[in-house]
């Protein structure tokens, strides 16, 4: 039986042995989104998880901060992160994946490189004054990258370029983006500007309430493809995030959906060079874990 366009895609790309690498905001969010295609692409060639936003930061924290901790039964972020690290080692352990924590704080946590003048006093009272994003609703996943994750979107892309050199010819998956929350819309402008090969997968599970950025996929012909080779074992490894399944699922149940990847449609090329701006990237917003 002939390969569908997805897994034939795959196949060719890395049939030469030639890397993957994975960029995930996240400490999550590439096995939600890409556990089973991980898994098969890992006996094929060597695959790298690069998970971008892996620490916290001290308190004071801001309302939306303190709303996830609760949700994730936690009173210290910190110390939640460092149960989050090792979470995320043991299942790219049972992937058989390497891993990369790149060390930018959670957009949740960022704050700002300089304090606004005339609000030094009023931070430790008002954290919401200091930070980058000061809520989830109406900033973290408005689906716009802030003016002030100038360096962030730099480190972003070293990174890129340090695992996934321009010679060597492998492959990137990056988020697409759903759901609006701007590490992730971050994680996709460092894809899209790192002139590599891209690959981009519709994030789970907040593609179940919202859609797609149609300007996004539009600008890069983009064609969606379902992956549901392996999905048995996923509920699994998702469940090895236990700090945050209860909160992403609180029934449960992980649902067994198939994975959805974006390719540039037949006759483009599968490389992603727009120079996307840092003010103005949106996509719909659903809920999420804050």
């Amino acid at each position: 039986m002939a390969d569908d366009p997805l897994t034939a895609f795959v196949r060719t790309v890395l049939g030469s042995g030639v890397p993957m690498i994975v960029l995930s905001p996240h400490l999550d969010d590439a096995v939600l989104s890409c556990g089973a295609l991980l898994g098969w692409a890992g006996r094929r060639a060597p695959v790298t998880v690069a998970t971008l936003f892996t620490e916290a930061a001290p308190p004071p924290y801001t309302l939306s901060a303190r709303r996830y901790l609760r949700r994730t039964r936690a009173g210290d972020a910190e110390e939640l992160f460092a149960d989050r690290h090792e979470e995320d080692r043991r299942v790219m352990e049972l992937l058989g994946a390497d891993w990369r924590h790149v060390g930018l704080v959670d957009g949740l946590f960022r704050r700002l490189p300089r304090a606004r003048p005339g609000v030094g006093r009023l931070a430790p009272l008002l954290p919401e004054l200091a930070h980058v994003y000061p809520t989830y609703r109406l900033h973290l996943s408005r689906g716009r990258v802030s003016e002030h994750d100038a360096e962030t979107l730099r480190v972003a892309g070293e990174t890129i370029e340090a695992l996934l050199p321009a010679r060597s010819g492998g492959l990137v998956l990056a988020p697409l983006g759903v759901g609006g929350h701007a590490d992730h819309v971050l994680a996709r402008t460092a894809a899209e500007r790192s002139g590599r090969r891209v690959v981009y997968y519709s994030d789970f599970p907040y593609n179940q309430t919202a859609a797609a950025d149609a300007e996004f996929t539009g600008r890069h012909r983009l064609t969606a493809r379902a992956w549901e080779r392996d999905l048995d074992r996923k509920a699994e490894l998702v469940r090895g995030y236990r700090t945050q399944a209860d909160a992403l699922f609180p029934e449960g149940r992980v649902p067994c959906a198939p994975e959805v990847y974006l390719l540039p449609s037949a006759g483009d090329t599968a490389v992603s060079r727009g120079p996307a701006r840092l003010r103005g990237t949106r996509a719909r917003t659903a809920g999420g874990v804050p």
